[in-house]
Parts: C-alpha cells; structure tokens; sequence
C-alpha cells in the first residue's frame, strides 16, 4: 500500500470530527469534492471502509473509529512540532483560530484584533464565535477570550478588562408602575426577564453583599437567548433584566433605563485572554500575546 498524505490523514480527522463532509471541508479550506475524493482515495488504498454516509448522516465505521484513534495523537504532535518550528520566523504568518462569546468579540477583541492585523499583516485570523464554553487545545484553537472566572487553572490568562459588572436594570414606566425592589428576595414579585445560556439551561440571578450571596432563579414573562433582544423588551417596559453594564451602559445615560439593587451587585474579575500553557507558541500567536499584554489595562 502507499503511504498516506498529511492530506488525507486530516481529512479523515476533520471529517471524524465534524461528522459532516462540507463543514469539514470548510474548516480545512478545501472543496467539498476535493475532501470526499482524499477519504476515498485513501479507503481504496487500505481496502478498508472508514465512514458509512448517507445522505443524512456520516458516522465512522468499527474500522474507522481505531484507526483515528491512533492516528490521532501522530497528527497532533505533527502538528505541535510544526507550531514549534514557526517560533524560528522571523514574520509571523499563517492563521491564528481565537474563540469568543459575541459580545466579548464585539467590545474587546476586534480593537486588538485591528491593531494585530496593522502589525502582522500575513496572518489571517479566524473567529470563531461561540457561547459555549469548550476546551480550545481539543477543538484546534490558539486562544480564547472569555470571563477569568470561567477559564481553567492550567491555562495563562492576560486581562483584557479590569472588572465587569452585572446589573438589574428596568425601565422608567415598569418601576412607576411596578415599584423599585429593595432586595433580591424582592423580584421574586417582579416580571424577570430570563436568559437561556446556549447549553439550554436558564441563568440564575446572582447577588451579593457583606459577604452574603443569593442566586434567584426568578419567573417573568419572557425566556430570551440573545443580549439584544434582552435589552430590547425591558426598555419596552416588559420587565427587569439582568445585564452586564456594558450592554446597558448607553440606556442608562440616556434615562431609557434605571439600576435597582445596585448595593448588592459588586464589580467582579472580567474578560480576558488565555491559551495554553503547555504547548508551543507559533510566532502569530507569540506576536498576539505581546500585543495583548501590551494593550492591557495598567
């Protein structure tokens, strides 16, 4: 049999990952046709079917889940030493992956992001916007940008906002006619907006004060999984909602809005940047990094 390509070795990973032809395909920067042609091309050297497909499904044969479980850690330190060969260029280049929630992307990440690009125009950046939390060495990320408090222990984490805060925020005419609450324990009569977390569960409201903490899981009308929408229905007077002050710092300004229980909602660590402390930086993401600590606030 020939050897097989670094091609179509990743091909089938990607494929294996994904369980999806195209969106592989999309990720490795190849046509749809060109992958499917390298897995087939490879399963007709080994005389060995690696995925059953169907025009609905992709899913990997009995064959094809051991040899990607061998296969896989080979491709991964190729892919390592590759990454640690790069630290010798003189220019950084190639592509660098970062993982962000929206609204980190939105009022952090692309200032760095633009000033990055001015620096180190021969690497293109992919970003790749998610809300769940996920382990970004597995998923083939260089860098993360989330809250501190959210990042695992063994990763390096640089600030990129000194303190966030959340607040309970209502407008003008559902206080007038609802009434202010005075304590956490308050809302439990109030029409709360809640927040569905992309993992389908609800967010609990967390408070605290004097070193005592309460989380409310509160009932209101509306059940949302979109900050804008959020910010939407309670300046149309639908209820409360329980917002970073960022999203509601412009409302606030503008008396479109009113914070309530602010007592009991205390600054906290805020958004920052991490990525592994055990593997190889590329000189793109070296490069990053320094902007990063660079841009940081003193």
């Amino acid at each position: 049999m020939q050897k097989s390509g670094l091609v179509e070795l990743n091909a089938v990973i990607a494929v294996a990952a994904s369980r999806n032809f195209r969106a592989a395909a999309a990720e490795l920067g190849m046509s749809a046709s060109a992958l499917s042609h390298a897995v087939a091309a490879l399963e007709t050297r080994m005389g060995v079917k690696l995925f059953n497909r169907t025009t609905r499904s992709v899913s990997l044969t009995e064959a094809g889940e051991r040899f990607i479980t061998r296969i896989g850690p080979a491709l991964r330190e190729i892919g390592e030493a590759t990454e640690e060969a790069n630290q010798f260029q003189a220019t950084p280049s190639g592509t660098l992956r970062i993982n962000t929630s929206e609204g980190a992307a939105r009022d952090l990440l692309m200032p760095l992001v633009l000033e990055y690009r001015r620096r180190c125009p021969d690497v293109h950046i992919d970003i790749a916007v998610d809300g769940r939390m996920l382990d970004i060495v597995g998923e083939g990320f260089d860098l993360g940008i989330r809250l501190i408090e959210t990042v695992p222990q063994d990763m390096i984490a640089i600030p990129l906002k000194k303190e966030e805060r959340f607040l309970v925020v209502g407008a003008p005419c559902y206080l007038a006619s609802h009434g202010r609450p005075s304590s956490p324990p308050d809302l439990l009569d109030h029409a709360c907006l809640r927040l569905r977390l992309p993992s389908g569960t609800i967010y609990r409201w967390e408070f605290e004060r004097h070193g005592e903490e309460i989380r409310l899981d509160v009932k209101g009308p509306m059940t949302l999984q979109s900050t804008e929408l959020m910010l939407e229905a309670v300046i149309g007077g639908a209820g409360l909602a329980y917002m970073t002050e960022r999203n509601v710092a412009a409302a606030l300004a503008d008396g479109r809005l009113v914070s309530v229980l602010e007592d009991w909602t205390p600054p906290f660590p805020g958004i920052c940047l991490y990525y592994s402390g055990h593997r190889h930086l590329s000189a793109a993401l070296r490069a990053f990094v320094s902007l990063a600590r660079e841009m940081a606030p003193k």
